[in-house]
């Protein structure tokens, strides 16, 4: 049977996920009868519910052609949209042998697309280029493909891949052809162009046995699950195998108890194994990502692909809040080191490092949204955190001077709140390095600025655009440091003790700021209970009562309090608003904001040693 590898590579929300399950559907993979998901793919609960691709998967179909009747397995990876889970998507781009790049007609190449495909050409990999969603009202195929052009321009490709075929297709309704104003027909166009553009794996089937490992699961029966493209050679069940590690070293020894193969959405177990497939071997107890699984005459790994560095760091510490271990069943510090450490293992991305006090970790990675995803992920596991605020990481340049990361930032937003975007972004030290007029209204505004700067600007994005604007961003260097960035400009309203909140303090607070806490809420002391109106922070009594006295107005009217249902934050919102000194209390049921300090007197203390250092 013929062997294609090939990678799906597509911004978030283009329609990837979708595509794979046309692809299913017409490949025959499903039953007729067979009750399916949408995006089968994306088989993670925070996947589902977010509409992203947080996960690499592999999957295969097989496609009978019917110009020649035979049949060709097509390995497919699904690639994360989304720069932050870029560690995944560079170490898979190694397994395969061509790319599928999907844009959409109407919003063209954007920055994760430009993240991904960058990664692809520096390989030499050979792209096809998918335009989806040809149905949509808004759609600018022509233009969007001279953007493609230039993108492939812009990332240095080699003639050979400039010289790229080019499908339209939609997703959803399951239609590809060479065509831009065919509104019908099936996928095999899209099939036929994979087997004919892709190249055969290079792999050696005559050679030993070497497999690079390039994703890490687990399973409760089998154990670690390594999943990766076998080099050269073939493996069997039971067969005696040695991983090694980058440099060379051995790191054990075993045997291959399981193989596995991808079959559909399912993993198959298979005798044997041969170059140029991707499989998953179960069997060895320390292997793990970059590893070189060999034969044991073996003694050179394979080169695995190096991972771009952490560009911003979170501090995970135990829950010393007054109500810890109420909600969750994971509270202690050796219970969040093993699962931290579990995770830095298997995504290569995110390093891990223990604080001297030994109840904290300190977790990098590339962004925002992949810190939050892990900390939503061990939240709905049951463990109790308290989260810091995130920074970023600087570096040092040749001559020694202080260097932090830069992204680009492309944000659309409609033409009358170009000008607020744009001052609200100066302000951030950030430099615009392209406008130009999008469509629908909008304008297309390009940035460069620090990631510092970027920090918690999301929310106030969205109010200033009323909900219309779209941001994207992007790491692209370390540059020189920008000096001080104006941070969050509103104090916080302090709860002075512990209780429940009453409506009746509750209603002369709203005067103060905006509450994030309603009648009933109980609270501790130094917990943040809403946002100041000014700059400083002023400590509250949410709980005081009404004095008791023997005088009622008639009907109860002085006890009726009209509150304003309070502001509730959503994990990633929480974490970009707090400032240095304070904390996100997270717990598997309720997402609270918190000073570091719960005690005033220690607040002022280190209030003090801060403005002195």
């Amino acid at each position: 049977m013929r062997l294609r590898n090939v990678a799906i590579i597509a911004h978030v929300d283009h329609g990837k996920t979708t595509l794979v399950d046309q692809l299913f559907r017409q490949s025959g993979t499903y039953r007729d009868n067979q009750r399916i998901e949408e995006r089968a793919m994306d088989s993670n609960d925070l996947e589902k519910e977010r509409g992203i691709t947080i996960l690499a998967k592999c999957t295969s179909v097989e496609w009978t052609s019917p110009a020649d009747g035979e049949t060709t397995r097509i390995n497919i990876v699904d690639t994360p949209g989304h720069a932050d889970f870029g560690g995944e998507v560079e170490r898979i781009l190694s397994m395969v042998d061509g790319v599928i790049l999907l844009v959409d007609s109407s919003e063209g190449a954007m920055p994760q697309t430009k993240f991904v495909t960058g990664k692809a050409l520096a390989l030499g990999l050979k792209p096809i280029v998918v335009v989806n969603k040809i149905d949509r009202p808004d759609e600018r195929t022509q233009e969007v493909l001279d953007e493609v052009f230039d993108l492939f321009v812009s990332l240095d490709a080699t003639d050979e891949q400039l010289d790229f075929p080019v499908l339209f297709a939609s997703g959803r309704n399951g239609y590809a052809g060479a065509d831009p104003a065919a509104r019908e027909g099936t996928l095999a166009p899209l099939f036929d162009k994979i087997v004919a553009h892709v190249p055969p794996p290079s792999a050696d089937p005559d050679g030993p046995f070497k497999f690079l490992v390039t994703l890490l699961d687990r399973d409760n029966f089998l154990g670690r699950i390594l999943t990766g493209l076998v080099f050269s050679g073939s493996v069997r069940t039971n067969m005696p195998i040695v991983a090694l590690s980058p440099e060379g070293a051995v790191v054990e020894t075993g045997r291959a108890s399981k193989i596995l193969a991808f079959r559909g959405l399912e993993r198959v177990p298979v005798d044997e194994a041969n170059a140029g497939d991707i499989i998953s071997i179960a069997g060895l107890t320390a292997a793990t990502v970059a590893n070189t699984i060999a034969d044991p005459a073996v003694t050179e790994p394979l080169h695995a692909q190096p991972i771009d560095p952490p560009t911003l760091s979170m501090r995970f510490a135990v829950n010393d809040s007054p109500m810890a271990g109420r909600e969750g069943t994971k509270v202690t510090s050796r219970m969040i080191r093993d699962r931290l450490f579990r995770e830095a293992e298997s995504n290569v991305a995110i390093k891990v490092t223990e604080a001297a006090d030994r109840d904290s970790y300190e977790v990098a990675g590339r962004g925002e949204l992949q810190l939050g995803v892990l900390i939503e992920t061990m939240r709905r596991e049951g463990f109790e955190l308290g989260i810091s605020r995130p920074r970023v990481l600087f570096g040092e340049d040749d001559a020694g001077k202080r260097t932090e990361p830069y992204e680009t930032v492309i944000i659309d937003v409609d033409d009358e709140y170009s000008g607020t975007v744009v001052e609200k972004m100066n302000i951030r030290k950030a430099e615009m390095t392209d406008m130009r007029p999008s469509t629908g209204g909008k304008t297309r505004i390009t940035f460069s600025a620090p990631a510092r700067g970027m920090i918690g600007y999301h929310g106030e994005f969205l109010s200033d655009t009323r909900g219309t604007g779209i941001m994207n961003r992007l790491f692209e260097r370390y540059g020189p440091f920008k000096g001080t960035i104006e941070g969050r400009k509103n104090g916080v309203l302090i709860s002075n003790g512990a209780g429940e909140a009453n409506s009746y303090a509750l209603g002369p607070l709203e005067e103060r700021g905006i509450l994030f806490v309603t009648h009933g809420e109980v609270l501790y002391e130094g917990m943040i209970v809403g946002e100041n109106a000014k700059p400083d922070d002023l400590e509250v009594n949410p709980m005081k009562t009404k004095a008791l006295t023997n005088f009622r107005a008639s009907g109860g009217k002085d006890d009726q309090v009209r509150l304003t249902p309070p502001k509730r934050a959503t994990l990633e919102q929480a974490i970009a608003y707090i400032d240095d000194d304070e904390m996100v209390e997270v717990t598997p049921k309720s997402i609270r904001l918190r000073k570091r300090h719960l005690d005033p007197n220690e607040r002022k203390r280190a209030s003090r040693s801060r403005e002195a250092a």
